[in-house]
């Protein structure tokens, strides 16, 4: 007869049955499968961030920035021009994303044009006979072209100078004649066209932020 104990011994080695080697097989599909659920859970966990991250983003305006309206004396003061700039100063009123409208004083200068000369004299803007202008917008309006008062190379201020009659930067010397084409100087385009319209009989602008120190003209935003 088998003494209690070694039946116990037996009992204890049959269970090891079940620690049996697994196979590479079974080693490679289970490793494929916790790699299968972390990608599906990476998927899913992006799917939900989209509209969750996109609900928090400010709604981009469709209209594309506010119109500012240009007081009667600009505008006659505009229409009077003939070889000289004017600058013309008026409250830009606009909004960023969620937050109240605000309003700044501003000025940009216009110029009074003929289309066709104005076209052929600023080839960056226009890309060839009767081509469309690089800019989402109409560059002459009503006779006139308007202006951005910031320097495309860093976006300093520049003035018109009657004595070397053409605008001038102060910051590193980029010189502009009165159509706006770059003379001289480190900026890498001409002046910076701005929207100019009729409303009403009522003559509107809307401020642009151009990215600065590049030849594209790149839209940044719609407020200053």
């Amino acid at each position: 007869m088998q003494a209690p104990g070694n039946a116990s011994q037996g009992l204890a080695h049959g269970g090891g049955a079940y620690d049996t080697p697994e196979t590479a097989d079974e080693v490679t599909r289970r490793t494929f499968m916790a790699n299968a659920t972390v990608a599906i859970g990476g998927i899913i966990g992006v799917v939900l961030a989209i509209p969750i991250v996109g609900s928090l983003l400010p709604a981009r305006s469709t209209s594309q920035g506010s119109w500012s309206p240009l007081t009667s004396a600009e505008l006659e003061q505009l229409q009077k021009a003939t070889e000289k700039p004017v600058k013309l100063s008026f409250t830009m009123i606009y909004q960023d994303g969620y937050l109240p409208p605000e309003q700044s004083d501003e000025y940009v200068w216009g110029i009074k044009v003929d289309p066709a000369r104005f076209q052929a004299a600023r080839p960056d803007i226009f890309t060839g006979s009767g081509a469309a202008a690089d800019v989402p917008f109409t560059v002459v309006n009503m006779g006139f072209v308007i202006f951005s008062p910031v320097c495309p190379h860093l976006g300093c201020r520049y003035n018109w100078s009657d004595d070397a009659n053409r605008f001038i930067c102060p910051c590193h010397g980029s010189q502009y004649n009165f159509e706006g084409a770059h003379l001289a100087g480190p900026a890498p385009r001409g002046l910076d066209p701005l929207p100019f319209r009729d409303q009403s009989g009522k003559a509107e602008v809307t401020w642009i932020q151009f990215q600065p120190n590049t030849p594209a003209r790149i839209v940044i935003s719609y407020s200053p």
